[in-house]
């Protein structure tokens, strides 16, 4: 009988076991297993026209199935060979269309609504948004991302009565007018005592070495050479070691005054949202996307004045019409999808405006779902890798689409050269103004030597005896007449 009870409790056991095996797998958000050991899931993607570079579904009419390929998908099935588990995808599309978005479907927002009822998982390029996190899970993302605007450029030069003064930056012209101060001085101080010898031909003229000349004077040299200007060799070498600072920065000033002058230059044609605001322009914006509602909730433009736009084609056509023929004045979207317009249509276009941050693209998942870690994790394991590199590469070539460099705005207009790009000259030019000065100066530096030498021989070595001397006295001899000394 006790090997009877025994049997019964192991039944029992087997079958919570079982049971509890069932209720684990239900809570970890895992769909229905096809095989065993393989997990299916029911996986969504945004299909939309436009910029097929992240997702690219294809529908096979004969089969009633799908191709989707794209950026987003190549790392998603990169992601899965990570997984510790083994799955089978069920794809299915989801239409994302403008006409469609005016009743609450045909938005990434709505396509994350089906989630769980309809999908697993979605699939694409969906951005992490703090709202959606409300209904959904996200995984960490695969790409950086943020909202920007990309505006028409304006070819030309904008020229002002102070352009002669953007060769160089503010402070690279104050340190020039410090050092040939500093250089006027120097050769003022090692020139002081020569001797005038003003009606002789040849000689220095020291009424020209005056103090209101210590400005003037290396520059004047620089642009008018005196030969007989000065006497010393020593204010010789410092004015040759101006003369050659003075022609580099000569040379340098030309070359970026003519790049100014003559160099196409590409500038936004509106530089901030103020000015798009204030005049009424009409915007852009991907249609479908959440940038509508920053633009009206964050950036606080009229709904009136927006424009929704599909693919990077119909960008650049509304861009070339503008706002007053029908067109918009800026579009704005997430920077992936600018970065891919500028590589088609950048020549004619540029990056301008603050940045609307976000985490980026992500893949959604229901709600406290279990698999959100497993995916996240293996979400890094392909980010680390080579293969991500490749599959950017595949889709974007070498510059990507990341976000790292989007505060950057391109421009062709030559930057002002700054101390920074002369700092080793004007070393060596210090230095050797020094140790000239110490040369030519030697009587002021070897007087504090002779001092403090004569000091310590008096000090130092005052306990020293004074050594005896024999004292000679004269005395007459009255013999010879002569003086002998005893």
């Amino acid at each position: 009988m006790s090997y009877s009870m025994a049997t019964c409790f192991s039944s029992i056991l087997s079958w919570l076991l079982i049971l509890l095996l069932v209720l684990l797998q239900t809570q970890t958000g895992i769909g229905s297993t096809a095989t065993p050991g393989v997990t299916k899931l029911r996986v969504g993607v945004p299909q939309k026209d436009g910029f097929n570079q992240f997702v690219n579904v294809v529908s096979e009419s004969r089969e009633q199935k799908y191709n989707v390929s794209g950026y987003s998908m190549d790392v998603f099935n990169a992601v899965i060979t990570y997984l510790p588990f083994n799955v089978s995808l069920d794809i299915e599309p989801y239409s994302i269309y403008p006409e469609e978005a005016s009743n609450g479907s045909g938005t990434y927002d709505a396509l994350l609504h089906q989630i769980p009822s309809k999908y697993d998982i979605v699939v694409g390029d969906v951005t992490i948004l703090a709202n959606r996190s409300n209904f959904v899970d996200f995984t960490l993302p695969y790409i950086g991302s943020g909202v920007k605007m990309v505006v028409a450029v304006r070819h030309g030069r904008q020229q002002t009565m102070w352009i002669f003064m953007k060769p160089f930056s503010w402070d690279l012209w104050l340190s020039i007018i410090i050092i040939s101060t500093s250089i006027g001085a120097s050769i003022l101080i090692m020139e002081r005592n020569v001797n005038a010898l003003p009606n002789h031909e040849g000689s220095p003229n020291r009424t020209k070495l005056s103090a209101a000349t210590i400005l003037w004077f290396p520059i004047s040299q620089a642009i008018l050479p005196e030969r007989q200007m000065v006497a010393k060799n020593c204010s010789r070498f410092v004015l040759m070691i101006w003369l050659l600072l003075a022609f580099v920065l000569m040379q340098s000033y030309t070359a970026n005054l003519t790049s100014i002058l003559t160099l196409d230059q590409l500038r936004p044609s509106f530089l901030n949202l103020n000015d798009l605001r204030k005049e009424g322009h009409y915007v852009g914006y991907q249609a479908g996307s959440f940038v509508y509602g920053v633009l009206v909730e964050k950036f606080r433009f009229d709904p009136s004045k927006l424009k929704p736009y599909s693919t990077a084609s119909e960008y650049h056509y509304a861009l070339k019409l503008g706002s007053q023929h029908g067109g918009v004045a800026a579009v704005f979207d997430e920077v992936p999808y600018l970065k891919v317009f500028l590589q088609q249509y950048g020549s004619d276009y540029i990056l301008a405006g603050p940045t609307y941050r976000n985490d980026g693209f992500g893949f959604a998942l229901k709600k406290n779902s279990n698999l959100t870690a497993y995916f996240s994790r293996a979400i890094l394991q392909v980010t680390e890798s080579d293969l991500m590199n490749d599959i950017e590469e595949k889709y974007f070539g070498k510059n990507g689409v990341g976000a790292e460099d989007t505060s950057a705005e391109m421009s062709s207009v030559p930057l002002s050269l700054t101390f920074h790009s002369f700092a080793g000259l004007f070393l060596i030019t210090g230095i050797a103004t020094f140790f000239a000065l110490l040369v030519s100066e030697a009587v002021i530096w070897q007087k504090p030597i002779l001092m403090a030498k004569a000091l310590s021989e008096r000090y130092l070595f005052h306990s020293t005896p004074p050594s005896t001397q024999t004292q000679v006295h004269p005395t007459h001899d009255s013999t010879n007449g002569t003086e002998d000394a005893v």
